[in-house]
């Protein structure tokens, strides 16, 4: 194993002594957790957090600032954070509004988010959750009891921070969120296995000759190991499977995301971007817009996710409206 870290028991904690020291101003970590919050939080709007295993950077708190989310929970690589700091989360950036839990649908996430939220409740902070599952690749996987929450949890994140940033009341905020889980699906594909730190060694065997698609951020099997097939095989494939499962009307605007997966070069996005956008056409479908770039990785794998959003009038004010994060900025 090659990697830039020091004891693996310490990545995560090392990671995000990091990333606040990256932005002193913008960012701060709760005292003994792994919970990162904005430096100004809570503030007197809607909250809105998410949060899970690390391995996947950007995700989560590369998504911290105005327009997105208000803090992020971080727990080991691929392993959900526990229900106390998922509830020290919602705390801290609870400003009297209440707070939109944004959840991917892992089953870890899902148990310790609704205890943690029980347990806020119980302190009188109003929540509402959305339960992200674009996957459209699988129903249950190891990780998951219906479908994964995957790349398309970054909309979520868009459209609910910026409803939030107009001052929406909290209801308002969760409709928006779920209204992007109900028009978006993605697809993944890996060409290599990823290395997490504590293994040091592939999680899972994929030959020289052979990829995996419909493949899970973790690693988990997807619908078919094949071999290797060109950049619009593999394009055609993911964007096939997207479109059947959404089952858009001609004329429908979009948003899509061609998201590497930690170990792809933004060359080789760009090249599924170009065939992505001729499936569109070829469909009568309109890109209002396309963004390609490292979003939801899964450390160092190989490989990428489509996704497609269809969008209305109130969700492209929503995701064109300025956001601005470590990872993520628009005037």
């Amino acid at each position: 194993m090659k990697k830039l870290i020091n004891d693996p028991d310490d990545v995560v904690d090392e990671m995000l002594d990091g990333m606040i020291a990256a932005h002193p101003d913008r960012l701060r970590r709760l005292p003994d957790t792994q919970v990162v919050v904005r430096g100004d939080a809570p503030l007197e709007k809607v909250g809105v957090v998410s949060g899970g295993g690390s391995g996947h950077e950007p995700t989560h708190a590369g998504y911290i600032g105005d327009g997105m989310l208000d803090g992020a929970a971080a727990g080991d690589v691929f392993s959900s954070p526990t229900a106390d700091e998922f509830e020290e989360l919602i705390d801290a950036c609870d400003g009297g509004e209440g707070v939109l839990a944004v959840v991917k649908n892992y089953e870890g996430d899902v148990m310790n988010f609704e205890t943690a939220i029980e347990l806020a409740e119980m302190e009188g902070v109003d929540v509402e959750t959305v339960v992200v599952d674009d996957d459209v690749a699988v129903e249950d996987s190891l990780y998951t009891s219906g479908r994964r929450g995957v790349c398309g949890t970054i909309l979520v994140h868009r459209a609910a921070g910026a409803k939030a940033a107009e001052g929406a009341e909290l209801a308002e905020v969760q409709r928006v969120g779920q209204k992007v889980v109900d028009n978006v699906g993605t697809m993944g594909t890996a060409l290599t296995s990823c290395v997490t730190p504590e293994k040091g060694e592939p999680t899972f065997d994929l030959g020289e000759d052979e990829i995996e698609l419909g493949i899970g951020i973790h690693g988990e099997p997807g619908t078919e190991r094949t071999g290797t097939m060109s950049a619009d095989e593999v394009t055609d494939e993911l964007t096939e499977s997207v479109l059947a499962d959404l089952d858009l009307d001609e004329g429908q605007e979009v948003v899509t995301v061609v998201n590497g997966m930690g170990g792809t070069p933004l060359m080789e996005l760009f090249v599924v971007n170009r065939r992505l956008q001729e499936l569109l056409d070829e469909r009568g479908l309109e890109t209002w817009d396309a963004w390609v770039g490292d979003y939801m990785t899964s450390l160092d794998m190989a490989g990428c996710s489509i996704t497609v959003c269809a969008v209305d009038d109130e969700l492209k004010d929503l995701l064109g409206a300025p956001v601005d994060t470590p990872a993520l900025t628009v005037r």
